[in-house]
């Protein structure tokens, strides 16, 4: 199984890139939590062996990857509430959070690789879509796995806050657990609105009794 290389940054630089940036974002499919992007910059003398896809690395290896490259690395993670994500939809509020993103970094890229199809509108640089990014290019790699594990963290904290849901365990999918205790527990702050199963109970009509 191929690993993620470094050949998307180092062809941005022979371009005459100074400075390259990677972004990503977790989070766009569950019911409930924010949609979170992370922009990262390596350092080619200094990248961390193991960089892979978040998904495919196990739970203890993304945490220690994400805890190197956040010391290392010039890195900024953002949240994209569900007030934002039923209000521009999921699509624009994932776009919104990696452009805030790369917006936060300490120095301005002069090129960014971007995770998907499409590069967001409102990027504050150029940049470049690479589909399946997140397992082909080490900077989006790890961009990745900071986005990831900071989304589950925060996810961890909600649930203490809303328990019931198993945002430990499920991060806010749509698991079947997590849509049995929205039926018997009702809706959280937390849920997206917009999404049909919540959509679905909100809107449910009342039935009299007689």
């Amino acid at each position: 199984m191929s690993l993620p290389d470094y050949s998307f940054e180092r062809l941005a630089l022979i371009r005459g890139a100074r400075r390259v940036a990677g972004v990503d974002e977790v989070g766009r499919g569950p019911l409930a939590g924010p949609v979170t992007a992370c922009a990262v910059v390596l350092d080619p003398d200094n990248i961390p062996g193991g960089l892979n896809d978040s998904k495919k690395l196990t739970a203890k290896r993304r945490e220690a990857l994400a805890e190197w490259l956040a010391v290392h690395c010039d890195h900024c993670i953002i949240h994209v509430g569900v007030e934002e994500i039923d209000r521009l939809n999921i699509h624009h509020a994932a776009h919104l959070a990696m452009c805030l993103a790369v917006a936060g970094l300490r120095e301005k890229p002069c090129h960014v690789l971007v995770d998907g199809n499409r590069v967001p509108c409102d990027l504050s640089c150029p940049g470049e879509a690479i589909v399946g990014g997140d397992a082909r290019c080490m900077t989006i790699a790890a961009a990745s796995i900071l986005a990831k594990v900071a989304r589950d963290r925060l996810m961890v904290d909600l649930a203490q806050q809303h328990p019931g849901y198993g945002w430990e365990s499920n991060a806010g999918y749509g698991t079947p657990a997590h849509r049995q205790a929205l039926l018997d527990l009702g809706v959280t702050p937390c849920h997206r609105r917009s999404f049909g199963p919540v959509h679905n109970i909100l809107c449910k009509p009342l039935v009299a009794t007689p």
